[in-house]
């Protein structure tokens, strides 16, 4: 299972909002980054001084995996505590959680792996998510009239930024091939592309762009028009965001394979897209 699928399902599971998902992926993502960059100094370091220290390197990387599913129960956990309007997941809940799936921990180990995470970030775990800029642009539009309701839209913009963060690689690799205009990008071109995989302000209006056809095609149009207004982002850019994130939601063939999509989130995809059609 997906690392992201897990953080949804177990949200989920917990009752936690949407914004207390996104949080906990975005905290757990970052955390992964920096631990393999303090593997990768190591080998370096162990390389450089003395090559039959190599098996210490091995030994951390074996380390990061054995307690990966601990670090990410702590990533949720952290994040339902960044939330008011949440309940907090308590130790017992997490220790009961854990032990379902065979591991074993003390509440001591628990507290360590959440200050594990909070010190590899810099107690930095406040961290943007694309909601955020989905609900602020969602509020714009209707303060502006929008033809859609925000609410409808706010339901579908859910649905669909999930699929993204599932779907986020074969997203992101249609749309650099098609801002290229070429089936194989150089790892030049995708290492340029990293910026737009940052920027949530592009992914927001591509989500509400594609939730907008979904409940409304006659009205998308004015809907891009709008959101170009608003953000500035070219009007071909949002388009071609859109059709990527449609086209990937329903299961579609891109070059080579069929993408995955989770059977729960696939079942509410096409629930909505089948009450838009009544």
């Amino acid at each position: 299972m997906d690392a992201r699928e897990f953080v949804f399902l177990l949200s989920e599971q917990w009752c936690l909002e949407k914004s207390v998902s996104y949080q906990a992926v975005e905290i757990l993502e970052r955390f992964m980054v920096k631990q393999a960059e303090n593997i990768c100094r190591q080998a370096r370091i162990q390389l450089r001084d003395n090559k039959r220290e190599f098996q210490n390197w091995r030994a951390l990387k074996e380390q990061l995996f054995n307690k990966f599913t601990l670090r990410l129960v702590s990533c949720v956990q952290l994040a339902s505590k960044l939330s008011f309007q949440n309940k907090i997941i308590s130790n017992v809940t997490v220790l009961n959680f854990l032990q379902s799936l065979g591991y074993l921990h003390t509440k001591e180990e628990l507290l360590e792996s959440e200050l594990d995470v909070l010190k590899s970030l810099n107690f930095q775990i406040n961290l943007p998510t694309p909601l955020a800029y989905v609900e602020m642009l969602l509020e714009v539009l209707g303060y502006n009239g929008c033809v859609v309701p925000a609410m409808r839209l706010h339901a579908t913009c859910l649905t669909l930024l999930d699929l993204v963060y599932l779907l986020h690689e074969p997203i992101y690799e249609s749309l650099l091939r098609a801002s290229i205009e070429n089936s194989t990008p150089s790892q030049l071109q995708g290492e340029k592309f990293i910026s737009v995989k940052e920027d949530f302000m592009l992914l927001a209006v591509g989500i509400i762009a594609a939730s907008a056809f979904i409940q409304n095609h006659e009205c998308w149009s004015q809907v891009v028009e709008h959101l170009q207004s608003i953000t500035g982002i070219a009007l071909a850019s949002i388009a071609e965001f859109s059709y990527a994130i449609l086209t990937h939601s329903v299961g579609a063939n891109t070059p080579g394979r069929q993408q995955y999509i989770p059977p729960h989130l696939a079942a509410r995809a096409l629930k909505t897209v089948a009450s838009s059609n009544t």
